[in-house]
């Protein structure tokens, strides 16, 4: 148990008054997620978009700390230090606890929290109390397991993918037992839940209750935002009433939170403040304009090894390149690399994930939304043109998007009527 409990009032998503004064940073440093949620399309490089899961930049953990120490530096107000994404915090244990151990390290009295889904939050609970983890946000949407199999689209835990009402109860049983864990090692306990009309409006209340009884502080509802390209975007935007209703419903049982503002992976200062230029520019700067150093590399789908020809799903491999350190703005082959074999599934791209983990672009004729949503999640792009590829390298290196005449959107995969559309690759 922690022996010294969190002052509640310094954390501005915690306490409604403190949100006035009181400034946090989210440090963007968990680019893969574990689940896909059937609201969600996550990106990482718009500007001007305010929702969880969006970025502008994805940090290491050197990188974090050298931003939060210039961060500090021009805002004394900043008290709270949290990981958010842009892809869950706990499929990326890694970074996110040592991220966490450096800011400790250099900021003794800083409050540090997370916001996580909880799949794969209970094991972690330990390493996070050691050090000194004082909130956590859980975003729990169902305790029904059928519920939660309307909620997500898939899950990945100990390197298996699952579906359905299998994956309902899993995540149901595994946010459970973040909660008690949580709350067994001293944390405080923020569950947010999304309303979403006609799939969990009137389950709400329950969620309320069983988490309470798990020892749940908090609790905050927020209506759907209807995000285009999910499948959750023609549910629309909960009205007032309901609202209103759901609020009043799981109040019987928790404390609700009414100010949040969905904040962003990258957001810093007061809650609800937009990121400020200067702010993004050191932002910008700690990430060296993005460019994670882990991913060194992109890989290209290529018949013959001069130009981006190749559809994703038909591609038996990928040529990889980096940069030439001989010849500056130049390029060089560094291996061929397999696919995956057909079908599979969501587990067919991810284990493309796996082996494409040093890179940070895959270059292709085409891609289908669904293989370029799981490679996108793990924080592998995926960028569609066709031509050289020498220019596509020289973009992708520079940060830079394609020229527009070399951009492709997917269509189709070029079997026409003969494809089934599964989304696992041709054959």
């Amino acid at each position: 148990m922690n022996p010294n409990p969190p002052d509640l009032s310094r954390h501005p998503c915690f306490d409604a008054d403190t949100r006035h004064t009181t400034a946090r940073v989210h440090l963007p440093v968990a680019p893969r997620c574990n689940v896909q949620c059937r609201f969600c399309n996550r990106k990482t490089d718009c500007l001007n978009e305010g929702r969880p899961g969006v970025t502008s930049a994805v940090l290491t953990p050197r990188q974090a700390l050298g931003y939060l120490e210039k961060l500090t530096g021009r805002r004394g107000n900043i008290a709270v230090t949290g990981i958010a994404g842009p892809g869950d915090p706990m499929a990326n244990p890694q970074e996110t606890l040592e991220t966490l151990r450096l800011v400790r390290e250099r900021f003794p009295e800083m409050l540090l929290c997370l916001a996580t889904n909880g799949l794969d939050l209970a094991v972690h609970v330990p390493a996070l109390a050691a050090l000194r983890l004082s909130h956590a946000t859980i975003t729990i949407n169902a305790v029904d397991p059928a519920i939660a199999a309307r909620v997500y689209a898939w899950g990945r835990h100990n390197r298996r993918v699952h579906r359905g009402e299998a994956l309902g109860r899993l995540i149901v049983e595994r946010q459970l037992a973040a909660v008690k864990s949580l709350k067994e090692h001293g944390i405080l306990v923020k569950v947010n839940a999304i309303i979403l009309p006609g799939v969990n409006d009137h389950h709400l209340q329950d969620v309320a209750r069983v988490v309470a009884e798990f020892g749940a502080d908090l609790m905050n509802c927020l209506p759907l935002l209807p995000v285009a390209g999910t499948p959750f975007h023609a549910l629309g935007h909960p009205d007032s009433r309901m609202v209103a209703r759901v609020r009043l419903q799981t109040g019987r049982f928790l404390k609700q939170m009414t100010h949040c503002a969905r904040c962003r992976a990258d957001a810093a200062g007061l809650v609800g403040e937009d990121l400020s230029p200067e702010t993004a520019g050191l932002l910008q700067e700690a990430a060296g304009h993005g460019q994670d150093p882990s991913r060194q590399f992109v890989a290209v789908a290529t018949l013959e090894g001069a130009l981006v020809n190749q559809h994703l799903g038909e591609a038996a491999g990928f040529m990889v390149f980096g940069p030439d350190p001989s010849v500056p703005d130049r390029f060089r082959f560094v291996e061929r690399r397999l696919a995956p074999a057909c079908g599979g599934g969501d587990e067919r791209w991810l284990q493309l994930a796996s082996t494409l983990q040093d890179c940070r672009a895959l270059l292709v004729s085409a891609a289908g939304p669904k293989p370029c949503q799981v490679l996108e999640a793990t924080g592998l792009k995926v960028v569609q043109m066709e031509g050289l590829i020498e220019e596509g390298l020289a973009a992708v290196f520079a940060n830079r998007p394609v020229p527009p005449a070399l951009s492709r959107q997917f269509q189709s995969c070029g079997r026409g009527a003969t494809c089934g559309g599964t989304g696992t690759g041709c054959g």
